[in-house]
């Protein structure tokens, strides 16, 4: 059976990548594996959450389901003065987002591996951001957007990218039973961009 992404230890032999992209004006060189999401490149549902967040310079982030780091270090150079806290289960997307990072320059950030919150103390979040395991199953999904809203602190919000026909209207639904405002921050070929406010 091939290896999923989400599996906390890949078995697929090693194939690394390594390229240089642009997110948010800023250049980039990651390296990438065989095993972890989007190997070839920053996948579109990330590059369009990456352009539609919105970090404070000094927030404390989350980034769960980290995968090799475009997402959380894009956020941790927008929060310069705060810090970005990246986790996934899969043990090789965790060393290649430590990698990346120090590749990169991006200092203000911790990367753990953690099976969805397990790996996390009790502090809160600013900011959470994800582009979840959609193939993992819904009830992952629903996890990450519940324990979101746990490490969120009043005034935080979960940043989501999820495309529609993957379960766009049914995650709507189940962050608008948790936060008391959520938004469609944009739209583009499909994916939808969702701000969840927990007040």
């Amino acid at each position: 059976m091939a290896d999923h992404y989400y599996a906390s230890q890949p078995t697929a032999a090693h194939d690394r990548k390594t390229w240089d992209t642009v997110l948010r004006g800023q250049s980039y060189r990651f390296v990438s594996d065989a095993g972890v999401f989007s190997k070839g490149g920053v996948d579109f549902g990330s590059r369009t959450l990456i352009e539609a967040m919105d970090i404070p310079h000094d927030a404390e982030v989350l980034d769960v389901g980290c995968g090799y780091g475009p997402i959380g270090l894009a956020a941790a150079r927008l929060a310069a003065k705060g810090h970005v806290t990246m986790i996934d289960v899969n043990s090789r997307a965790v060393e290649l987002a430590k990698e990346n990072a120090a590749a990169n320059g991006v200092n203000n950030i911790t990367v753990l591996e953690s099976d969805l919150f397990s790996a996390l103390d009790d502090r809160k979040f600013d900011v959470v951001l994800t582009n979840p395991p959609i193939r993992a199953g819904k009830a992952t999904v629903h996890a990450i957007f519940e324990g979101a809203y746990e490490r969120l602190r009043s005034g935080g919000s979960l940043w989501v990218v999820i495309q529609k026909k993957q379960g766009a209207p049914s995650a709507k639904e189940k962050l608008e039973s948790l936060f008391s405002r959520v938004e469609e921050v944009t739209k583009d070929k499909g994916y939808r961009i969702y701000r969840a406010v927990k007040e």
